[in-house]
């Protein structure tokens, strides 16, 4: 791979130039910390893409422009941070009903409400689950670093058009502010494609096309639901994305995804050097749909199951899910924005290790 390949990038930047080397050609935002980067680098490159950048006047109208230009077959993104995509829900439940493809990025910050700027993982519950009324999935991905921002903008916007679905990108302050190397050639430029359903722009001759989100008639609404329900069933079924890191020995399995995962990384690489306790991870890539089968096959080759989050216990739910009561689980969570260490996890296991089965590591935060 020759330098020239690679470049130095903020997360947060890394994201949007994979959404432009996607095809997209819409962006619309609004300001908040801890992802102000994205919208400053779209107000300059999307415009030299040939695209729209507004600055809209409020989160809300920001998805709602979103709409407009996906219904209109334009690759179209917005990101913001935990409070701001609060305000986008309705708007994303509307996009959904639509069926109309976009990306929705979210660089996740500590809650409940306006909390602080630091990182956070509390926002998987709204992420996974809908977030907005009525039932609805947008599908999520979570990278782990800033190669994966780039990487994983780029494939949600594919999985939103070949689903007509909204994609959401759940990330949090920490890969949203690292720098590291991207491999450029990993996202090569393309244009989006074709959208027969899109509605006219009044240079092509085709047949006028409405989307709509309301059907009076239960009968209709009915009808819609099953459509819908039939899409997220296909959707379970082909995508689930994942990645093993020194499972096939280990005794102790760690369940963790985004920062969280990186930490866990470096806890099991110095556990096994020191000789201590052989543990594995599965990194959780795809949140919805979440990876339940490989978990629910490979659960019964370990002695337990920690979970790390950056939060009070949300995807420790999904894993009890997948298995049941096949291994004992334990949940380690961290709050306020504070971030795990590799020797708390380190100790986590070893107790975990000696007695898999004790009820005082079990569903308990480190304080």
């Amino acid at each position: 791979m020759s330098e020239s390949q690679r470049e130095l990038m903020k997360g947060n930047h890394a994201m949007c130039l994979g959404a432009i080397r996607s095809g997209a050609r819409a962006y619309y935002g609004y300001p908040i910390t801890p992802q102000n980067e994205a919208t400053e680098y779209m107000s300059f490159h999307m415009p030299k893409a040939g695209g729209s950048f507004i600055q809209a006047e409020s989160e809300i109208a920001a998805i709602n422009m979103v709409f407009g230009a996906a219904a209109a077959g334009v690759r179209a993104m917005t990101s913001s941070s935990s409070p701001g995509i609060s305000l986008k829900q309705e708007g994303i439940s509307y996009i959904a009903m639509a069926e109309l493809p976009c990306v929705i990025a979210n660089v996740v910050r500590c809650g409940p409400g306006l909390g602080n700027i630091a990182p956070h993982q509390g926002d998987y519950f709204q992420a996974t689950r809908g977030g907005g009324h009525g039932d609805y999935r947008t599908i999520t991905l979570a990278p782990a670093s800033v190669q994966e921002m780039a990487q994983l903008t780029y494939k949600a916007f594919d999985l939103a058009d070949e689903y007509r679905n909204p994609s959401l990108i759940l990330s949090d302050g920490v890969i949203g502010q690292m720098m590291e190397p991207v491999d450029l050639a990993t996202i090569p430029a393309k244009d989006a494609p074709k959208k027969d359903w899109a509605v006219g722009l009044g240079q092509d001759k085709r047949e006028r096309n409405v989307h709509t989100t309301i059907y009076l008639e239960p009968e209709d609404m009915a009808q819609m639901h099953l459509k819908l329900i039939d899409k997220y069933d296909r959707i379970r079924r082909e995508v689930q994305y994942y990645e093993e890191f020194r499972t096939e020995d280990a005794d102790i399995l760690i369940v963790s995804y985004g920062n969280s995962s990186r930490v866990a990384r470096t806890a099991i690489r110095h556990l096994r050097e020191e000789g201590k306790v052989k543990a594995g991870m599965l990194r959780t890539i795809s949140l919805w749909p979440y990876p339940y089968r490989i978990l629910n096959e490979i659960a019964s080759n370990y002695k337990a199951i920690l979970v790390l989050e950056m939060n009070w216990g949300q995807m420790v739910e999904d894993v009890r899910l997948a298995i049941g009561d096949k291994t004992p689980i334990h949940f380690a969570g961290k709050h306020g924005g504070l971030l795990f260490t590799p020797a708390e996890i380190e100790e986590f296991v070893c107790a975990i290790d000696k007695d898999p089965n004790n009820p005082k590591t079990a569903w308990t935060p480190i304080r």
